[in-house]
């Protein structure tokens, strides 16, 4: 079965996306409309153009807030892992490589048991 918390994240997200596009489309139409003549179509397709150029991004956002609030886990698993490979740049003891691996393993995945095996 689909992950019910990805679920709701999403449909938080989005709702949240539509509102904001909503406001800002109705904000510009109103303030360009008051702008341009009456009957000007321009201020309608600035707007929509502007929203449209706008979801992308705002969607983006909107998503990284709503995780970084309903799902901490994995948002804490995506820095842990990010810090890692940062580490794993600049490191070249394999001993401490490997006990620094199975450490983010455990903390991000959280198993019952971590090894590590390395070719000799």
């Amino acid at each position: 079965m689909y992950e019910i918390d990805r679920i709701i994240s999403r449909t938080v997200s989005y709702g949240v996306v539509v509102a904001l596009i909503a406001a800002v489309f109705i904000g510009s139409v109103t303030f360009l409309g008051s702008l341009l003549p009456d009957d000007s179509p321009l201020a309608v397709a600035a707007s929509t153009l502007s929203v449209a150029a706008l979801f992308n991004p705002l969607r983006r956002k909107v998503q990284r807030f709503v995780d970084q609030l309903f799902n901490r886990s994995r948002y804490d698993a995506g820095r842990t892992i990010d810090a890692f490979s940062a580490r794993l740049r600049s490191e070249v003891d394999l001993d401490q490589l490997g006990g620094d691996l199975q450490a983010v393993a455990a903390e991000t995945m959280q198993p019952t048991s971590v090894a590590l095996w390395l070719r000799g």
